[in-house]
């Protein structure tokens, strides 16, 4: 006699966890689930929902310095050491597992203008208004002897920047021009101006390393290259670039924090036209920092708060600001990517989550599972008009937001103002010209 059984493995519907929780089957037949798309938008919504009520991204605040942090470097091999230098030119070294700071080196008199590692993290450079450059030991003297650094170079004129090569024992100033340093001599290999105004940033392409751009005053961002030794290119916009940041996972690529409340980003191959202009500060942009994904960056501004932008969007994904936080000087993102760092005028480093909703620590197989569900069900609904209007929804300060309101009045005016002057002009006397091309005043090469 036949007796047919039914078998069924128990690892198949049975939870990892030892509470017997019934794993339930799933059938994949979209007939047999007409409700699966309403069923997603309400988890979708949840989701969105609660990730705004867990999207708390301050963590610390590192306190210790006397004076504005004028400055911000990472260290090349350590994630949890940062270097931070003042206005009254003392330079500290932070621990931010612990967050204290390690280490305290008077190193200028007037302020620290620039700090850098060097590609293996065994030392630092330091530029300050007493126009000298100077080389650090990261360790620090030992017991009883007195701090002295390593080397000094005594300039003819103050300092503005420095930035060292990734790959070789080579670092580049900036003042009132562009000098090229090898770390053993004490005079400059080479020295590259274009225009005469003081230059105020340098920074070294991180892909192609013996490209190097620069800021000056002049509202120019002069692009060099190392090996001949001269200028490239020359890109005038409408107001001063105060700082410049290459994307580290394309090489031509580039940002420009700007004097109009503006950021730009520019293929350095087309410089006639940005690829992206980001519109969403109120005040002067001071410093950008790119994520080492090459995806976001954030940026610091005199309206006191910081923003993260995507690369390819004009608006920000995330601005943060406390109540406490002046004008927001430098800002650094961590090379894991987690983290994003500022210095501001009322003597404060912040330490923030460059995702305000990520859930910090080790999390178990079932926890990343559900936050890769939630996330692709977020993307999925992300231009439904309800959901799209709770994920973009931040509180600002009053001051942001009035200022916010005034300047979209000021822009709608000015917008009125070019078409009733093309409308009461002679047909095709009078040209629109694209919001991208308007802050480009001219390229020189």
């Amino acid at each position: 006699m036949k007796v047919k059984m039914l078998s069924r493995n128990p690892d198949s519907y049975v939870r990892e966890t030892k509470l017997d929780l019934q794993r339930v089957p799933r059938n994949y037949d979209p007939t047999l689930h007409p409700f699966e798309v309403p069923r997603e938008y309400v988890r979708a919504l949840n989701a969105t929902k609660l990730e705004r009520v867990f999207a708390k991204p301050f963590l610390a605040s590192l306190d210790g310095h006397r004076d504005g942090v004028s400055c911000l470097a990472k260290h090349p091999k350590s994630l949890a050491t940062v270097l931070s230098g003042a206005c009254d030119g003392e330079v500290r070294i932070w621990n931010l597992t612990k967050r204290k700071c390690i280490h305290m080196i008077q190193a200028h008199e007037g302020f620290v203008r620039g700090i850098c590692t060097r590609f293996c993290g065994t030392s630092f450079f330091t530029v300050g208004d007493d126009k000298t450059v100077k080389q650090w030991k990261m360790d620090g003297p030992g017991y009883g002897e007195e701090e002295e650094p390593l080397h000094t170079i005594l300039g003819k004129t103050v300092y503005t920047g420095i930035d060292h090569h990734w790959k070789e024992a080579v670092f580049a100033t900036c003042g009132q021009q562009v000098d090229i340093w090898d770390e053993q001599r004490s005079s400059p290999i080479c020295s590259m101006t274009w225009g005469f105004d003081s230059i105020s940033s340098v920074k070294f392409n991180p892909i192609e390393t013996f490209l190097l751009g620069s800021c000056a005053s002049d509202r120019n961002i002069v692009l060099y290259d190392m090996r001949q030794a001269t200028p490239l290119k020359k890109v005038i916009l409408d107001m001063r670039t105060n700082t410049i940041c290459w994307n580290p996972m394309e090489a031509f690529i580039f940002t420009a924090a700007n004097e109009d409340y503006n950021l730009y980003t520019f293929d350095m191959r087309a410089l006639d036209t940005p690829v992206m202009v980001h519109m969403d500060h109120v005040s002067a942009v001071l410093d950008v920092d790119y994520s080492p994904t090459g995806k976001d960056f954030v940026s610091a501004s005199f309206d006191k708060s910081i923003r993260i932008f995507p690369v390819d969007k004009s608006r920000s994904r995330e601005v943060y600001h406390t109540k406490r936080m002046q004008h927001v000087i430098c800002v650094k993102w961590t090379s894991d990517s987690k983290y994003i760092m500022c210095g501001s005028d009322e003597m404060n480093i912040r330490l923030w989550k460059a995702n305000a909703s990520e859930k910090l620590g080790v999390l178990t197989s079932r926890e990343k599972a559900a936050t890769d569900y939630n996330q692709r069900l977020k993307e999925k609904f992300q231009h439904h008009p309800h959901i799209k209007r709770i994920s973009r929804h931040r509180h600002l300060p009053k001051s942001i937001y009035s200022q916010i309101q005034e300047q979209r009045v000021m822009k709608e005016a000015r917008r009125r103002k070019e078409l009733n002057r093309i409308k009461h002009s002679k047909p095709g006397s009078v040209q629109r010209v694209s919001e991208k091309k308007k802050r480009v005043v001219a390229v020189v090469k």
